[in-house]
């Protein structure tokens, strides 16, 4: 257990996080995870879904599902003075639920239509074959769920999969202002709460062999545009000046896609780019809703873009306001407790600590333009970067 004590404020949250586990091979698995957690609160062996609603409604309280590629839990947010009478139906949702049949009717055909929408709308299609190409379709973060995927779901799987596979190696996540009162109902409650250790590893990447995919939409009014690459974790001493390039590049309104394919030439009315985490590592995609008839243009400029970051060392005023911009950035993520819990979940999950963000608030106020020049030109490589054309 992570605590974060807040002395001035007694709202408290505790969340349990678990591993996701790919506990099948069999693609129409896949979605057992997430009906499991999205079902826990259509009812317990002592209380029924409304009972729940009304339940938490009554104690000021708020259960939050967290379903993800590689975690997957619950958060309750309460207040002091209600803890300990939420606590236990909190635990409850852990190890009674009951999943029934009625309710997971009405979630699969709620995620069959969602499953059509983000086939047909452009930019969603991208953001699902992006992944798809970088990690590949066996791997969590690329697998694609499709609607005969969803007919394969059944309340037995569902329920086999909550006794076997639910609760593995939880962590527990608490920020409030608790004392040990608190903590002792915390430790009667979860102290006994049943779990498998588990040293579970996700699948090997298995990158798609070809720079580009492109899935024809002739009636579409846009292309959506995907590139990006497997990057580093977070914990080589390389990320940081690829986090400095990609905000020049794409990572805030002020950076060199806007310019370029925004403001000076009207493809677009937004273009970024972003690093994302994994536990094993981080990623990199800009991405871009383009006019048709202009996706390959933009592909060009974006890569011409990565030419000059790593060719011409930034100009004062650019690295001044880049290095401006990220120290209040990094500020704004510490503006309260439950920020910090959320900022040390963030690293935690690739073995480091708070230290990694005094490591970055020192790099940003101290890089060189040459170190960013260095680091574009050796990871980000014309030719190792991916692309996804969803459109006309």
């Amino acid at each position: 257990m992570y605590f974060i004590n807040t002395p001035q404020i007694d709202a408290v949250r505790l969340e349990i996080l678990m591993p996701t586990s790919s506990h099948s091979t069999n693609p129409e698995d896949a979605l057992i995870p997430f009906f499991t957690l999205n079902m826990l609160l259509e009812g317990t062996k002592e209380m029924t879904s409304s009972e729940l609603d009304d339940f938490f409604d009554f104690y000021a309280s708020e259960v939050e599902i967290h379903t993800g590629y590689e975690q997957q839990g619950l958060a309750l947010l309460t207040t002091k003075k209600h803890f300990r009478n939420v606590l236990p139906v909190f635990r409850s949702l852990f190890t009674e639920a009951t999943f029934p049949e009625k309710e997971l009717n009405k979630r699969k055909s709620q995620k069959k239509l969602t499953i059509n929408l983000q086939f047909e709308q452009t930019g969603a299609r991208s953001n699902q074959l992006i992944r798809k190409v970088l990690f590949g379709p066996n791997h969590p973060f690329g697998y694609i769920s499709e609607e005969n995927h969803v007919d394969q779901i059944t309340c037995t799987a569902i329920r086999d999969y909550y006794n076997r596979f639910f609760r593995i190696s939880p962590e527990i996540f608490v920020t409030g202002n608790l004392g040990d009162r608190e903590f002792a109902d915390i430790d009667r409650w979860f102290g006994d709460l049943p779990y498998i250790e588990s040293d579970f590893l996700l699948p090997e990447l298995e990158p798609y062999d070809k720079k580009r995919l492109y899935e024809s939409r002739p009636n579409a009014v846009q292309s959506s545009i995907r590139l990006g690459k497997v990057l580093i974790p977070k914990s080589n001493p390389d990320f940081f000046g690829l986090m400095i390039a990609n905000t020049a590049l794409g990572g805030y309104f002020g950076s060199r896609l806007v310019k370029n394919i925004r403001e000076e030439k009207g493809f677009t009315y937004g273009i970024s780019s972003f690093l994302g985490s994994l536990k094993s590592t981080d990623y990199w995609i800009v991405l871009a809703d383009i006019k048709e008839g202009f996706a390959e243009q933009t592909i060009q400029e974006i890569y011409l873009e990565l030419e000059r970051l790593a060719s011409y060392p930034m100009s004062k005023e650019e690295l001044l306001t880049i290095r401006n911009y990220l120290v209040g950035n990094l500020l704004a993520q510490f503006s309260s407790p439950f920020d910090l819990m959320t900022r040390f979940k963030r690293v935690h999950l690739q073995g480091l600590d708070f230290d990694f963000y005094e490591k970055q608030l020192h790099f940003i106020k101290h890089f060189s333009a040459e170190e960013i020049m260095e680091k574009t030109k050796s990871y980000f490589k014309a030719e190792s970067i991916k692309e996804v054309i969803v459109g006309p």
